[in-house]
């Protein structure tokens, strides 16, 4: 039984603002229809005794770690600023009232 269908398949499309040919939909409702079949095998899975993981494969990371040191004062940090408004950045207003 399918578990998708084109009805389905037009809708998402529609709502992604995709237009879809004959083929294509016909296409999506097959991948999407095998893609849910898939999903309905790892259901029925026991995963009772799986740690729950964020990833498979053994990561390091390669950053290093962060210290603690001393922050720019504020003068320090709007020198350089091209326009400044007492001790704010000014900048260009991007919202219209």
């Amino acid at each position: 039984m399918a578990k998708i269908t084109r009805k389905e398949v037009e809708h998402v499309a529609r709502l992604a603002r995709l237009e879809l040919t004959e083929d294509e939909k016909e296409r999506m409702t097959a991948q999407l229809d095998a893609i849910l079949g898939y999903i309905e095998k790892l259901n029925h899975l026991d995963t009772g005794a799986v740690e729950p993981t964020s990833t498979v494969i053994p990561m390091v990371s390669v950053m290093r770690e962060d210290e603690v040191r001393p922050s720019l004062t504020q003068d320090q940090a709007l020198a350089n600023a091209p326009d400044r408004e007492d001790v704010f950045f000014r900048v260009p207003r991007i919202i219209e009232d």
